[in-house]
């Protein structure tokens, strides 16, 4: 009896599909988490809506210099390679069993740990971010979804030992998320949000005294730009002025929950049709402008020996 029971739970199809299943998902999760790596080194837009950009530019999205989606793609790969290791071994099932049993318990800790972490960026995203990320939303589903097809995908001896395991590990990967942010300055220093709105990732690049010369006399003429924190094209303008020269830009904050927002004046400006969009001297100038076309569109005859090309 004992010995028909156990054939009978070691055919359970959540038995025998659980690690394709994980594979799929994991696969899925690095392809998008490999899309958005590279939207956000290419500057580029993610093809999605406004939310996308917003988060991907925020400062949760960069972990000590480099992309959270990074950080995300490695974890997805490494699923990836744990659930399908022991489906590559055909001949040899001692082989294969013995892969099997060392890879379920690293398979728990990166499902656990995955589902933790994006439950905080789910925090992250309802209660500073305030946009809404498909991508985001998506990824968390798949963490929990890998979650419980590891806990139901075998027979697991001491599910006891196993819960008391789980809330181990999630401890720990909750500590360590709080210590990297803390670390990075997003915990403790008031992350991205200012008193009166959201702010895009700082202006680090320095300001020569012709990009300084040059804000100054956009801003005499009246010029505007139009743009929203979260557009990432709007900080590669920024970054052409650098930091000093950004201290006296001309910008306007499109962005309705963004920091000194002006979003009823770009409301009004039936020109702007995406971000960023100069007004100068009565044009309207679309898209990441160079600083010498900016110079001869304003008519300035300052010093040009531009820094930031």
């Amino acid at each position: 009896m004992k010995a028909t029971r156990r054939r009978r739970q070691e055919t359970l199809w959540i038995h025998r599909w659980s690690r394709p299943i994980i594979a799929a998902i994991a696969a899925v999760g690095a392809a998008g988490t490999g899309y958005l790596t590279a939207t956000k080194l290419m500057n580029s837009s993610a093809a999605c809506a406004a939310g996308c950009d917003r988060v991907l530019n925020s400062e949760w999205a960069t972990i000590f210099g480099l992309p959270l989606t990074l950080f995300g793609f490695l974890a997805y790969a490494s699923m990836l390679v744990l659930a399908v290791a022991p489906l590559l071994i055909k001949d040899d099932e001692k082989q294969r069993a013995k892969v099997e049993g060392w890879t379920w318990p690293l398979l728990f800790v990166g499902a656990t740990g995955m589902m933790v972490f994006s439950g905080f960026l789910m925090y992250i995203l309802a209660t500073d971010i305030k946009a809404v990320c498909p991508y985001c939303i998506a990824s968390a589903l798949m963490a929990t979804a890998m979650f419980f097809l590891v806990v139901l995908g075998r027979r697991w001896v001491d599910r006891g030992q196993l819960l008391f395991s789980g809330v181990i590990i999630a401890m720990v990967a909750l500590v360590g998320t709080f210590g990297v942010y803390a670390a990075n300055g997003q915990i403790g220093s008031g992350g991205s949000v200012v008193a009166d709105g959201a702010a895009g990732p700082p202006v680090t690049t320095p300001s020569g005294e012709a990009e300084v010369a040059l804000a100054k006399h956009l801003t005499d003429i009246d010029a505007k730009m139009y743009g929203a924190y979260w557009c990432p094209h709007c900080h590669d303008q920024k970054q052409l002025f650098g930091k000093e020269a950004y201290s006296q830009f001309p910008y306007v904050e499109c962005a309705e929950d963004g920091a000194n927002s002006q979003a009823a004046v770009c409301q009004s400006v039936p020109e702007i049709t995406g971000f960023p969009t100069w007004e100068v001297e009565g044009q309207f100038l679309s898209g990441t402008q160079t600083l010498q076309t900016l110079a001869e569109a304003s008519g300035y005859e300052g010093p040009t020996d531009f820094v930031n090309k």
